[in-house]
């Protein structure tokens, strides 16, 4: 609905452009330490043999995030948000595809089967448990709004980590609490990227934990391959 209204407003006052989307995206105010973020939490993964994939999950424009810094130096694997059509003349005429939190969790589905297009009806096949791209125990789902909660429940209870984040300035913690007590999440802290920071070592820990566990499950799989025939 916000989309068709921008739109609406814009008539016969100025365009709504996948350039302009791109370059308010580049100018949004980020917490501390998202720039070094992606490249450092890839690089930790990478040191301690797990791939590191970063996803967008969002309600947010798609033009506006495609505009940041890191999405243009190539951060994320895929980014799912809400997009406009634009006409030949690249003015937006109509929303392509709308986001919200009831259709969130299709996207997290895709990650965990590897059929990452979202035209792709293969997302509803069944894929064997030791046939999933990224199993939901293997996923970190960070998220900070009411349109993350079924996203959020969704990986906790297939055993990932949902990390609710907070204001760091405010330290308005109401959210998070509420979210612990619902058990929509396993863990929350500061929304602060910095190296050394509570999420970034969180992060970490759930790596080095992850990357303990599939060894683990790699030993339970050929066994029972091993047994089957």
């Amino acid at each position: 609905a916000y989309m068709y209204k921008m739109i609406q407003e814009a008539v016969g006052h100025f365009y709504i452009t996948k350039e302009k989307l791109m370059e308010y995206g580049n100018q949004v105010e980020l917490y501390e330490g998202v720039r070094t973020w992606f490249e450092r939490i890839r690089d930790y993964g990478l040191e301690h043999g797990v791939r590191i994939e970063h996803y967008i999950i969002s309600s947010g424009l798609k033009e506006m995030i495609e505009g940041t810094e890191m999405a243009k130096e190539g951060a994320f694997t895929k980014i799912y948000a809400s997009a406009f059509m634009f006409d030949d003349k690249g003015v937006a005429v109509w929303p392509a595809q709308a986001i919200n939190y009831t259709n969130k969790t299709q996207f997290l589905f895709r990650i965990q089967k590897g059929i990452l297009d979202i035209n792709d009806t293969g997302v509803n096949d069944y894929i064997k448990p030791e046939n999933q791209r990224v199993p939901f125990r293997n996923m970190i789902y960070i998220g900070d709004s009411d349109t993350d909660i079924p996203c959020m429940s969704l990986v906790n209870a297939n055993g990932g980590h949902s990390i609710g984040v907070y204001d760091p300035i405010k330290k308005d913690k109401d959210k998070v609490y509420k979210m612990m007590l619902h058990h929509r999440i396993r863990y929350y802290a500061p929304a602060d990227y910095s190296n050394g920071s509570k999420l970034d070592t969180l992060v970490k820990q759930i790596i080095r934990k992850t990357a303990a566990y599939e060894v683990l499950e790699g030993e339970y799989i050929h066994c029972k391959y091993e047994a089957e025939e």
